[in-house]
């Protein structure tokens, strides 16, 4: 299990309580290995986060830890922690902290792996909990991914499991801008869908509040498609063919004798090009952004402090990498 976790002391405790008790029940049933681990990765934690990963781990190697040096941001945690247990683990689950995600869906998860499964997502049954504007906006986005040609499964978060060859192929991939939820559908493996009801957050804040999320999504249609820069050349195409339009309507007024409106239509044609020609600068100007921070490669993370057992340590001790 990786969980990525910024300030989440408040549902820690219980999160790990929840955890462990599906893990043991399912080591019980002989689903899973004995050895396997809770990994919780720090993502540059403000408040106790780190202090109660180091005492969960004190008191159960079940529980392991991934400091990162800084914040680095959800999907780069996410990563980190991937990357890190991916030589270790026959098969690897992703969620968040705050329990919204349902634990008694990895049951489903693990039964699909063993009939053949490569990747399960954990897909939303329904949204009965949010209320119409959180669900409004929440399908309109992965609507507006899709069409703006981010093939992501609809909704569906980062709530999956992975296998070792899933996370094999998923460690090629070095851009900087990740978006997960984007990539790991284009793994071409093997995947199926366990449904689920999502619950209510259990303490503490979200951490992707509306606008958040709407930077989530410019950043994964960026990262994924090139169908904005698209949408600007069509655009244009449009715009020319009306100025050809209003072109021809003012020669047949001209010449028929009729004046012209006057300073109106002026003032509105060039406000309009003039908010369309920054708009697409704007969104050239995302895309060369992106150029320039995968051009000079910086590394993605750094891990500082690693909280596991004591061969998995040795075998990690050289691998705080990008």
């Amino acid at each position: 299990m990786v969980i990525p976790c910024y300030n989440e002391e408040e549902v820690l405790p219980e999160t790990s309580k929840r955890l462990k008790e599906k893990l043991q029940s399912l080591i019980a049933a002989g689903k899973i290995s004995v050895d396997s681990r809770i990994v919780f990765v720090n993502d540059g934690s403000k408040d106790r986060t780190w202090e109660l990963i180091e005492e969960l781990h004190n008191q159960d190697p079940i529980f392991q830890g991934i400091k990162l040096s800084r914040n680095k941001g959800h999907q780069n945690a996410l990563f980190a922690g991937l990357m890190t247990v991916k030589d270790i683990c026959d098969m690897a689950i992703s969620m968040d902290a705050d329990l919204q995600d349902d634990i008694d869906a990895i049951d489903g998860m693990i039964d699909s792996y063993h009939e053949g499964s490569e990747i399960v997502f954990g897909v939303r049954s329904a949204r009965k909990t949010d209320t119409f504007f959180k669900r409004f906006t929440a399908e309109g986005y992965y609507h507006l991914m899709n069409k703006m040609g981010a093939d992501i499964v609809f909704n569906h978060a980062d709530f999956r499991l992975m296998d070792s060859r899933a996370l094999d192929y998923l460690s090629d991939y070095s851009e900087v801008n990740l978006f997960l939820r984007g990539i790991v559908p284009m793994l071409g493996l093997k995947t199926d869908i366990v449904y689920y009801e999502r619950s209510e957050r259990f303490a503490g804040e979200s951490k992707y509040p509306l606008f958040k999320m709407l930077q989530f999504a410019f950043e994964g249609i960026t990262s994924l498609s090139t169908r904005p820069i698209r949408i600007i050349s069509e655009l244009g195409v449009f715009i020319f063919f009306v100025s050809v339009v209003v072109l021809i309507y003012s020669l047949v007024r001209y010449f028929t004798g009729h004046t012209i409106p006057g300073w109106t239509t002026t003032v509105l044609s060039v406000w309009a090009i003039g908010g369309l020609t920054m708009i697409s600068l704007g969104v050239i100007g995302e895309y060369i952004g992106k150029i320039y921070l995968e051009t000079k490669s910086r590394p993605r993370y750094f891990i500082s402090e690693y909280l596991g057992d004591a061969d998995t340590d040795v075998c990690l001790r050289d691998r705080q990498k990008r």
